[in-house]
């Protein structure tokens, strides 16, 4: 595009839509054009008085005023107006996960390919440990741990749990290992949202790499940390209380959470999304990277249907 200012709207008035809308006005090369929520119209109005937007009475109206839309809406939502958006040639910054099933997945990708379109996706993990270094390590993982739990909460139960919490680490982990496994061994539960509040998987990979995932909305207390061991040594991050031990000789940053990219990851990832869109730099977290940390979170989740078929 050119140096005129990026026209961005947003689908969703909730915590995430005000994260977003706070980033989009202080960017001065983006007009924050209008915001849409159906489900809560009231919380439309108010972010959009609060940051000298409109709020629109359908989301036809805001793809008509907009250039790019960021998708904040329930997660079950994503797809069908990632579709909408870049169908009607928008550029889309949606949250994780980037769809709920394969073929919409792959529909988003292909479309943004075709119309030469930036689709990115809200892996904010991606930015806190690349203020780290780990995409720098010059060695592959031997074996991966990652535990995201929290406290039981209706927010985000619109999917199971897999999709709302552990595809974070199935993102990070596929961009730090940059493969895909040849098994999975998964078991889930299910909680007090009625589907999958808790998931365990293990994962195999040529070579011999095994990585262990635990994500729960069942949790006395929340934890977000990673163990990546490599052959030199431990990595180990909290990404709540944002720190970081090791012993390897790596030149990694153990000082991150003062970098930009961790200090406001959101931020980070709204600035890298509205760059590919002005001046063509190629997305961190592209439409194809969310694609793979969905269908590792699927296949998951397609463990517990396939051993409720044998149970019957």
């Amino acid at each position: 595009m050119d140096k005129k200012k990026l026209r961005v709207g947003i689908a969703g008035a909730g915590i995430f839509g005000g994260y977003h809308a706070s980033k989009m006005v202080a960017h001065p090369m983006v007009d924050f054009v209008g915001i849409y929520d159906p489900l809560h119209p009231e919380r439309a109005v108010d972010l959009a008085n609060r940051y000298g937007a409109k709020a629109v009475s359908s989301r036809d109206e805001l793809i008509n005023v907009a250039d790019a839309l960021v998708i904040a809406s329930p997660a079950s939502a994503h797809g069908r107006q990632g579709v909408d958006a870049l169908k009607n040639n928008l550029h889309v910054l949606v949250e994780k996960p980037l769809a709920t099933d394969m073929e919409t997945a792959r529909e988003m990708v292909a479309l943004a390919e075709q119309k030469q379109l930036v689709l990115q996706v809200g892996h904010q993990e991606r930015f806190v440990s690349r203020a780290i270094g780990l995409f720098d390590v010059p060695e592959q993982p031997v074996r991966i741990m990652a535990k995201r739990v929290c406290a039981y909460s209706e927010r985000g139960t619109d999917v199971s749990v897999t999709l709302d919490l552990m595809i974070h680490d199935l993102e990070l982990v596929t961009a730090i290992t940059r493969q895909m496994p040849v098994h999975t061994y998964a078991k889930t539960k299910t909680g007090p949202s009625g589907g999958i509040d808790e998931a365990m998987v293990r994962f195999v990979y040529e070579g011999g790499l095994e990585v262990e995932l635990l994500a729960s909305r069942m949790a006395e207390a929340s934890a977000r940390t990673m163990d990546v061991q490599y052959p030199s040594g431990i990595v180990r991050v909290d990404f709540l209380t944002r720190s970081l031990i090791h012993d390897t000789p790596f030149a990694l940053n153990t000082d991150f959470s003062g970098h930009p990219d961790a200090a406001d990851s959101l931020g980070a990832s709204d600035n890298a999304f509205i760059e590919a869109v002005l001046h063509g730099t190629s997305t961190p977290v592209s439409g194809v990277d969310g694609a793979k940390a969905l269908s590792l979170a699927l296949e998951v989740d397609q463990a517990r249907l396939v051993a409720a078929d044998i149970a019957v």
